[in-house]
């Protein structure tokens, strides 16, 4: 969506067509995000620095390979 999400109204009119795309973007990265958009991530301990690092460098790629399709 275009707007801040606050409520279950905001969250129903988000773009779940675009979020599928990034879903698989990230899955080509190696990335296993909650398989819907309205699901939160969460790290936890067993999470190092670099599993952060890797999942941020993987979100940027797949952002950039979406605003270029």
């Amino acid at each position: 969506t275009d707007r801040p999400v606050r409520n279950y109204e905001d969250a129903a009119a988000s773009d779940t067509a675009r979020f599928g795309a990034f879903f698989r973007a990230m899955l080509d990265r190696g990335v296993y995000l909650p398989p819907s958009q309205f699901e939160a991530w969460f790290v936890s301990a067993a999470h190092t620095e670099a599993h952060v690092d890797r999942t941020i460098a993987a979100a940027r790629e797949a952002l950039d390979g979406m605003r270029r399709a």
